[in-house]
């Protein structure tokens, strides 16, 4: 405000002092505005500074409080650090004392035990080093037990994880086994063919094959009923054979009948060598290979047996890889390990020992010779190839879907009902039918008359009765024929 009035009255001075006098005026009032701020602002930056420097002053109060504080904790701990060394000298020269007063007494110990025990110095150490000897030596034995639980426990589990892979990465179907084939027929008007006139023909067909054929209401189709796959394969071939051929009658149906059984042979045969094949094992006697075919017709608790051996083989092969064991030899004694399957109803004695006797004498290697026999723990394994052959003999029997324990049950009491009727003098061939219900005894005419035949249908009936349990009546059936023959050239 004073510098507009001062301004305000220089400028109404202006035209009496001239153009000069203004400007130096003008130039005053400058000054003076200029020195009037220069010294407010030299008043504002003491007094900035002035609060400035309390600041740090009170900072640097604050700062030496802290120095001071920590000061006195360093000085108090610096005092305890010295009291505890202080106690730490007097305690160590009590345990130097201590110790001093205790090897006196361990000396003075030693000596009364001396002539106590009347024993030297050596000799009692040597006693000590006797009792640590059994000391170590029995902790080394808990130790060795510990290891070896630990081990067996790991090799389980080793082994569950190897037969869960083998088992995992094969596929294998699922058992449907039946004891009955149905054979389709081209035309209704071929059951009256088949069963010829007054019976004939069926008569001659069931007496040729050991095979029931069961004639229904089915359209078009005929069963084939028998618990041998074998007989029964046989006589499906030769009904195939005689509905093609169209001529039916008695002596056709033999000379089909032994056609069929000669394709059966081979067809065996053919499917030994397949076999040998998809196990990858080769080098093998032909009479093995014909057996080992023969199996494909086979089944035990309702599994194929040639399946079978073949989900075995592959199992102990994938097995054997993972356990770096030669899978070839492993393959081989799995594959043939229930050879003597084929064998039990012409030779006494288990399949396993059959079938190992059967391989010893087709050349077979002696470690797959023992593998056989020791397949279910009839001898005791020695190799790793018999252990695997058991393991995969169990993987594969064991699986889910692989076995019916009920048809293996049916066929042991249908082969018994045969075995029955076969003991008798004078009898020449047996067959179980009508799902068992029948045993038809065919004897020889020339060594059992018609009071023999009824004698042993009456003996064989009895002896079913005691030995056998079963549903329902089984009818023993003795067929005494006589044939005449004559060629006329």
């Amino acid at each position: 405000m004073r510098i507009s009035a001062g301004t305000e009255s220089d400028a109404s001075l202006l035209p009496l002092a001239g153009s000069a006098g203004a400007a130096l005026l003008v130039l005053a009032v400058l000054a003076g505005l200029l020195v009037r701020r220069l010294r407010a602002a030299q008043r504002s930056a003491a007094a900035e500074a002035e609060r400035v420097r309390g600041r740090a002053e009170q900072q640097t109060s604050r700062q030496r409080a802290e120095l001071a504080r920590r000061e006195e904790q360093l000085t108090e701990e610096l005092r305890r650090i010295r009291a505890r060394e202080d106690e730490l000298a007097v305690r160590s020269a009590e345990l130097e004392r201590t110790r001093g007063e205790a090897e006196a007494l361990v000396t003075r110990r030693a000596a009364v035990l001396e002539r106590a025990a009347g024993l030297s110095a050596e000799q009692a150490r040597a006693e000590l080093l006797r009792e640590a000897e059994a000391s170590a030596r029995r902790e080394a034995a808990v130790t060795v037990r510990e290891i070896e639980r630990e081990a067996t426990e790991e090799g389980e589990r080793r082994a569950r994880g190897i037969l869960a892979g083998a088992i995992q990465r094969l596929a294998a179907v699922q058992t449907a086994e039946t004891a009955v084939t149905v054979f389709r027929l081209p035309s209704e008007d071929m059951k009256g063919r088949i069963i010829g006139r007054e019976g004939r023909n069926i008569r001659a067909f069931e007496a040729v094959t050991g095979v029931n054929l069961i004639i229904d209401d089915t359209p078009a189709s005929v069963q084939l009923s028998c618990f041998d796959p074998v007989r029964r394969e046989t006589a499906r071939l030769t009904l195939a054979q005689l509905v093609e051929d169209g001529r039916i009658h008695p002596t056709r149906i033999e000379h089909l009948h032994e056609r069929s059984r000669e394709e059966v042979e081979q067809c065996c045969v053919r499917a030994g060598e397949d076999a040998l094949l998809d196990a990858r094992v080769g080098g093998m006697h032909p009479e093995l290979v014909r057996t080992l075919g023969s199996l494909r017709y086979r089944v035990s608790y309702g599994q194929n047996v040639l399946g079978h051996l073949l989900e075995s083989a592959h199992l102990a092969g994938m097995m054997a890889a993972e356990l770096g064991v030669d899978p070839e030899q492993v393959r081989r004694a799995a594959l043939l390990h229930d050879i003597g399957k084929a064998l039990t109803h012409e030779v006494e004695g288990s399949h396993a020992a059959v079938g190992a006797d059967f391989a010893r004498r087709h050349g077979e290697p002696p470690e797959v010779v023992h593998a056989i026999a020791a397949h279910h723990g009839e001898v005791e394994p020695r190799s790793v190839a018999a252990v695997l052959t058991q393991a995969a003999d169990a993987c594969s029997g064991g699986r889910p879907g692989a076995r019916k324990e009920s048809l293996e049950v049916y066929v042991r009491r249908l082969a018994r009902l045969e075995e029955i009727a076969r003991a008798h003098e004078g009898v020449a061939e047996v067959y179980a039918m009508q799902a068992g219900r029948e045993v038809r005894v065919m004897v020889r005419p020339e060594e059992v008359d018609d009071l023999g035949a009824q004698s042993i249908a009456r003996e064989v009936a009895r002896q079913v009765a005691e030995e056998l349990t079963y549903p329902g009546q089984i009818r023993v059936t003795v067929v005494r024929e006589s044939r005449a023959i004559a060629v006329a050239g």
